[in-house]
């Protein structure tokens, strides 16, 4: 079984930033939600290692699920650029930028082999992985 490691890098009050690594070399950026004690749907979740498992969402279609998580449900790897997107989920794109002069994530969506679409592609012929995360902050 796969282990995909996210490294968070920088927690701002623009959400939690991190790196995704497979076999420790990196493919992926990330934003999360700040940490707010794991409340649902504003919060980054705790770190720790966790299962995932291949969903069909009804809003981004086919993704990855984190499960086992105390006291949530229903979070996605998927799309987006900043903590607003988020819903307490983890959105993966290719690069860091700034969007109206805020940090956020970069080339999420739609561009063949990069951001969400690129995590996707490896994971293609996956149904599940686990994940460890580690705050380096």
């Amino acid at each position: 079984m796969k282990t995909l490691i996210l490294k968070r890098i920088a927690m701002t009050e623009y959400g939690t930033f991190g790196v995704l690594l497979i076999n420790n070399t990196p493919f992926a950026v990330t934003v999360e939600n700040p940490w707010l004690n794991n409340k649902s749907n504003i919060s980054c979740i705790p770190s720790d290692t966790y299962f995932c498992k291949r969903v069909n969402s009804p809003k981004f279609g086919n993704t990855f699920e984190i499960t086992n998580v105390a006291n949530r449900s229903h979070i996605l790897f998927h799309w987006g650029n900043r903590d607003d997107d988020t819903k307490g989920c983890i959105l993966i794109a290719e690069e860091f930028g700034k969007i109206n002069n805020e940090p956020s994530v970069l080339t999420s969506r739609n561009v063949a082999g990069k951001g969400f679409n690129e995590f996707i592609n490896v994971f293609k012929d996956v149904d599940t992985f686990m994940i460890k995360i580690i705050n380096i902050f």
